[in-house]
């Protein structure tokens, strides 16, 4: 369940990368806009807080961060950490990174980082069923939000981060996310966003200079029983 709300919240935040100057042109170029979400270009440092009011993650922050970057097979790959925590309960605070050629890209790697509880690297296989699993796959929600979602036009929006012209979205059967305010300009680019459940997140802050949460070596996860390593 967890997991699920975690990629789903990351998939709406990579939204804002549809760089469009109207709804309606927007609307046509909606394969353009989905292309342009998929390759958002990344910048190390670059952070961005929400909080939460109503539906059941009331109360709560999460904050989206480029923290670094490591080669893989050739190519630059960068480690987004999305980290959720709720005043109430601070000891179940969750730090959760991806490594990943882009937002919308394949997942390469995950660092899991639960309360007080040690930080676990997810196993081979574990990365694997992230990648294929619906609901898990970064890229194919992305891809499946970008194409569902609706154009409604750009509304001046007021949140706790400042005052916003950004591009409302609206899905029109939604199962979890509902509505979406994106201003393309800003590194994650939601300005706000509204879930099925009544819950409403807003930007509180923005900035640059973020590192790693985690400042500890992650221990290795062990491997999910009954599966073998890929070969």
């Amino acid at each position: 369940m967890f997991h699920r709300r975690v990629t789903l919240l990351v998939a709406v935040l990579t939204l804002g990368g549809a760089y469009t100057t109207a709804a309606a042109q927007a609307a046509a170029d909606k394969n353009k806009i989905c292309s342009q979400i998929e390759n958002r270009a990344s910048t190390v440092g670059t952070w961005a807080s929400y909080n939460w009011t109503g539906g059941s993650s009331s109360g709560s922050t999460m904050r989206m961060a480029v923290v670094g970057t490591e080669p893989h097979e050739g190519t630059t790959n960068y480690w987004y950490e999305v980290t959720i925590a709720d005043p109430r309960h601070p000891n179940a605070k969750m730090i959760i990174q991806m490594l990943v050629p882009r937002l919308a890209g394949a997942v390469r790697s995950v660092v899991m980082k639960s309360g007080n509880q040690p930080a676990m690297k997810l196993p081979p296989q574990m990365i694997q069923m992230v990648n294929r699993t619906p609901g898990m796959n970064m890229a194919a929600e992305v891809t499946r939000a970008c194409q569902e979602m609706e154009v409604v036009g750009w509304e001046l929006v007021t949140v706790p981060g400042g005052e916003f012209r950004a591009l409302h979205l609206k899905h029109p059967h939604p199962t979890m996310v509902s509505e979406v305010w994106v201003q393309p300009d800003l590194q994650f680019a939601v300005v706000k966003g509204t879930l099925k459940d009544g819950g409403v997140m807003e930007l509180a802050a923005q900035g640059t200079g973020a590192t790693s949460s985690i400042t500890e070596t992650p221990q290795e996860m062990p491997g999910l029983p009954g599966t073998r390593p890929p070969r």
